[in-house]
């Protein structure tokens, strides 16, 4: 089941790059990602309370749904979409993998959970990694204001990102499935997002562009409803630094789809660094302790290796 959820969340989330690239244009951001949760939010909920499958919680979960939805559902997407205006989204990909290192922070200072060292390995040949993947998007241009904005912007998203990770921890430590913390977060996600664009007077827009209007719904459905139920669920089941690792595999299912639809180039740097980003899961995942166990277990059956 693990690796089912850690598939879908790879997939679905390496697929939403691209649809968010599609919604950048006429519309502001924040009534972009207004759209998105408030699609997300008012199809989940009622879906889930006609199958009978929300939940009963009080005032105090709804306290952190409010804090999930701040974090998960709009602060952090209002800097991933800003700052894809001032620098490519493959870079946003490889700064959202830090996810892994702020994840062991968080828990080390919310939880008190010391992070096992295979953690800190798997994070620094992940994000190595996708260095050596994205190199061409660091060093093709000047590190002028405009860049470290949308640099800046990416860490804030991603780090926002990260505290609603340690919301989602909480909601499982209270025994809250995914899907009715997110049903309820990706409510108060949209009410937070409408609330800034009355704030800032910003113009409502709608594109009505099948491609738009695609890319929108893709984004709502797939990618915020089964992305996020996917990726919490794995939370709750292998806990937040090891589920994080998907940040560092989803931007390969960007970049494939980039050599796809725009015409990447794999270079010989490009081959090494997704070995090492497939090293690096490998460790988080434990799988070099899985074959020290078997091959321990075949000693002791004196099996030949």
């Amino acid at each position: 089941m693990n690796g089912f959820l850690y598939a879908s969340t790879v997939l679905l989330w390496g697929t939403t790059w691209i649809a968010i690239h599609f919604q950048l244009g006429e519309v502001p951001v924040l009534v972009s990602a207004f759209y998105r949760f408030a699609i997300a939010g008012l199809l989940f909920l009622p879906a889930l309370m006609l199958l009978r499958r929300v939940q009963a919680t009080n005032l105090r979960d709804h306290g952190f749904f409010l804090l999930q939805g701040c974090c998960l559902f709009s602060l952090n997407f209002i800097c991933f979409y800003t700052a894809s205006q001032y620098i490519v989204s493959g870079l946003i990909s490889v700064v959202s993998s830090a996810a892994i290192l702020f994840n062991a922070l968080n828990n080390r200072l919310l939880w008190k959970e010391r992070p096992e060292r295979s953690v800190y390995l798997a994070a620094l040949l992940g994000i190595a990694g996708l260095v050596l993947l994205f190199r061409d998007a660091i060093t093709g241009g000047a590190l002028d204001r405009n860049t470290a904005l949308g640099l800046g912007l990416s860490v804030l998203g991603t780090y926002f990102f990260s505290l609603g990770n340690m919301v989602s921890v909480r909601h499982s430590k209270r025994g809250l499935k995914p899907w009715t913390s997110n049903a309820y977060a990706m409510i108060y996600g949209a009410l937070i997002l409408l609330a800034g664009v009355l704030a800032t007077g910003t113009e409502w827009k709608l594109d009505t562009s099948p491609l738009y209007l695609g890319s929108l719904l893709y984004l709502a459905i797939p990618g915020s409803i089964l992305g996020f139920t996917a990726y919490l669920s794995l939370v709750g089941r292998i806990g937040a630094n090891r589920a994080a690792y998907a940040t560092v595999l989803f931007p390969i299912v960007a970049l494939s789809l980039s050599a796809w639809f725009e015409g990447y180039r794999w270079t010989s740097a490009s081959f090494a660094g997704l070995l090492l980003v497939l090293l690096g899961n490998t460790v988080s995942l434990g799988g070099f302790n899985a074959i020290g166990r078997w091959r321990l277990r075949l000693r002791r059956e004196k099996i030949p290796l």
